[in-house]
């Protein structure tokens, strides 16, 4: 008899994206307020209310033009 389990995890990868055309790259304000609405749905997700966003929990990545920033969420099913 098997002495093991199994198990599905699914990733979703949220995304905020900032367009940073050459030569000027991207305004602070639209990347402050991509970091906010990235934050605001982190925060929702996992039901934070009264404790800090962790320091972790955003990735800002480069592209070719644009800054991205996201995070992942995973479930088991």
């Amino acid at each position: 008899m098997a002495t093991y389990t199994s198990r599905t995890v699914t990733s979703t990868r949220r995304e905020w994206i900032v367009p940073a055309a050459q030569p000027w790259g991207a305004a602070a304000e639209e990347v402050e307020k991509a970091w906010q609405a990235a934050d605001h749905a982190y925060r929702e997700i996992h039901g934070l209310r009264d404790v800090p966003t962790p320091g972790s929990a955003l990735r800002f990545h480069v592209g070719d033009e644009e800054i991205i920033i996201s995070f992942t969420v995973e479930a088991a099913s």
